[in-house]
């Protein structure tokens, strides 16, 4: 199972289109590359299910990237991906008018490979990925059918109790919980509960999740929570 991000990157120059391509994969994302308008257009009918957030220069053959961000816009399923422009035009109305069409971000050319990659992630951290019974923040992405957790395309290992926290504090990210609450959430999985048992659980959770274990926050005399300066930031 496939729980990478996915980025459709449309870039007509073949050299810098191959860099950030080849930087975002290295760095856990999946890309779909286009260099022309059309083949945009058709990789975003055959993959609406999966794309996450769409990187558009403007000036490609074919279609350019204004005609793209409006074939998004009026998408039915893709109608509110994150839009970026990265561009080598820096005039002030071409940023308007790609704002105005709905871009979400503007990055002038030349950008370093760096730079773009950060404002990938802070634009996908404002919005949970949610596609059917699955939900994701940061690199770390549950579906609840299954009851499956994964980090950066790897499955964790997590107990019925551990998944059942992630999974409360994900559909809930603006939601603090206080001991007694969680508590009462989990006892259903357990015979023998204890007054610790809460933070034992949150700990081995955050272990598991490890470099995304900040994500599960102590607020100190409410309880425990999403961090939601990482999440939803």
């Amino acid at each position: 199972m496939n729980f990478k991000r996915t980025i459709l990157l449309v870039e007509d120059e073949a050299e810098p289109a191959d860099m950030l391509s080849n930087y975002l994969e290295m760095h856990g994302y999946e890309v779909l590359l286009a260099m022309e308008g059309n083949r945009a257009l058709k990789l975003i009918d055959e993959h609406a299910q999966s794309i996450d957030l769409a990187i558009l220069d403007i000036m490609v053959p074919e279609k350019d990237g204004y005609e793209i961000c409006q074939y998004l816009r009026s998408h039915p399923v893709l109608s509110d991906v994150p839009v970026i422009f990265l561009t080598a035009k820096d005039k002030e109305k071409d940023e308007i008018a790609g704002l105005d069409l709905g871009a979400d971000d503007y990055i002038p050319k030349p950008a370093s490979l760096n730079l773009v990659k950060a404002h990938v992630e802070s634009m996908l951290r404002r919005r949970p990925r949610e596609k059917g019974n699955w939900l994701a923040y940061r690199n770390v992405y549950i579906t609840s059918d299954s009851m499956e957790a994964w980090q950066n395309g790897e499955k964790i290992e997590l107990t019925t109790t551990e998944f059942k926290l992630l999974k409360l504090f994900f559909e809930n990210p603006k939601r603090v919980y206080t001991r007694q609450e969680i508590l009462e959430y989990i006892t259903d999985e357990e015979k023998y509960v204890f007054d610790r048992t809460v933070d034992v659980h949150i700990k081995n959770l955050r272990l598991k999740l490890r470099d995304d274990g900040e994500l599960i926050k102590t607020y100190r005399g409410m309880g425990y929570g999403l961090n939601k300066e990482l999440a939803l930031t």
